[in-house]
Order: C-alpha cells, then structure tokens, then sequence
C-alpha cells in the first residue's frame, strides 16, 4: 500500500464545518446500507470535489473508516489542490489492469482515512468504469470500510457519474446558488433517475450569507453574537468552495 502525505487541507469556518457535520450526521442516519456514496454536480467548478473530500475528513474524525476514491479520470484537480506527495499510482493503472488493488490503494496521514487518486488520464475513461474491475472494487471496499466517497464528474458533461453511481448506494448533487439554472438542475436530476441511480439529496454550496434574504444579514449577525469566538479574524460570511 502506497503512503500519501496530505500537505494541505480547507480552512473551514465555524458555519462551514458545522454545515459538514450536519451533512455526516445525514448521510449516517441513512441507514446502515447507505456505504457508498458518489458526489457529482450538474457542471464544472461547483465545488464538489472541495465538498466530497471535507465530507471524507469528517467521516474520518467520526472515527469511521472510509475510502476517499478520485473518479474524476478526465479532470482531477485532488493532487494538486491538497499538495499530495507520493501518490504513483491511482484508479485508472488499476481499471486498465496495470496495477492491482493493493498497490493502487494508499494510506494517508489522516487517520482512518484511505485514498485512491485518480491516476494518468486514460483515453476511454467511461469504457474503465463500466468494466468488471470498478465493480470489484466496490465489492472489496464495501468489505472493509465503513463509507467511500466517490468524486465523480459533473453529470451535465458526461456520463462518467451515472456509471459510477450505478456501482453505489446513492448519490448526491453539488449545485452552487446562483450559477445553475433550475432547469438545467432538473435536466440532471432527470438523467440520473432514468439510469435508475438513487439520488440521495442535493448539496446547496457557494452560498453568499451576507445577502438580505432568508439566510442574510440578520441571521449573520445572529452567528457573530454568539458563536464568534469560533471564527477568527479571517471570517467572510460566505461558504467555502
């Protein structure tokens, strides 16, 4: 088993890691079949795979064991994002049968925390995915851990995501406030339904606190009053990606 060094994770607020923990406590009280879980989004840079790796890091500090699995072959931005040293080989040497699953897997210096990244770019990334290898190691992971989180592509550009999804037991949708049109949400949602893929709930991110609405001023400064030790100078107000 390879050994990844996470050099760098999101600096969280106070609202936004409690937004993380109350999306755990969700996704646990799903009940005990509800294992693996793949993360998409309706288009590019909704925030998702920021959103399926704190929710990895937060299974983990619940003391789960839990496999973080980067499907995102075409466009991965993990390594780089979180400075990840070490990390030779990844999904794509496994599914093409360059590697096995013992050398493709690696521990990291999160504990409970396992990886696999999404490796070279392959030339038929859907082809990888739809093959008996993925399956098997859902198989073997479901055996082993407790949760995996999947980042899959955004299921607007490709069909990477219903693949993927078909292999787990639901799968939720980043969709960031005010860049997706409701339309265009509902075009998704739809093509994962006719693939039969249990979508599980839609995670609302990038959502702009200070704005006079519902969750504005008011209820800003109602966090501020009370919990504003918790946020430091560096508090905006507004949710990470």
């Amino acid at each position: 088993m390879q050994m990844i060094e996470i050099s760098k994770t999101d600096q969280l607020d106070y609202q936004t890691n409690e937004a993380y923990k109350s999306l755990r406590t969700n996704i646990q009280f799903s009940g005990e079949d509800m294992k693996v879980i793949a993360i998409t989004s309706c288009m590019p840079n909704e925030g998702k795979s920021s959103i399926s790796m704190n929710l990895a890091l937060s299974l983990a500090e619940a003391s789960k064991r839990v496999l973080y699995i980067d499907a995102d072959m075409r466009k991965s931005v993990l390594v780089g994002r979180y400075k990840m040293s070490h990390a030779n080989f990844g999904l794509s040497h496994y599914l093409s049968g360059q590697q096995k699953l013992e050398d493709v897997l690696a521990q990291t210096n999160v504990n409970r925390l396992n990886m696999i990244v999404a490796g070279p770019i392959p030339p038929n990334p859907s082809e990888l995915l739809v093959g008996k290898r993925f399956a098997e190691l859902i198989r073997a992971a479901k055996a082993t851990y407790d949760y995996i989180i999947i980042d899959t592509p955004p299921v607007g550009a490709i069909i990477d995501s219903v693949i993927v999804a078909k292999q787990c037991d639901g799968i939720a949708m980043v969709i960031a406030a005010d860049e997706v049109s409701y339309k265009f949400a509902q075009k998704a949602k739809a093509q994962l339904e006719v693939a039969g893929c249990k979508i599980i709930g839609a995670i609302l991110n990038k959502v702009d606190m200070r704005r006079n609405s519902r969750y504005g001023r008011k209820y800003d400064k109602y966090y501020k009053r009370y919990y504003g030790s918790y946020y430091g100078a560096g508090y905006s107000g507004k949710e990470e990606e």
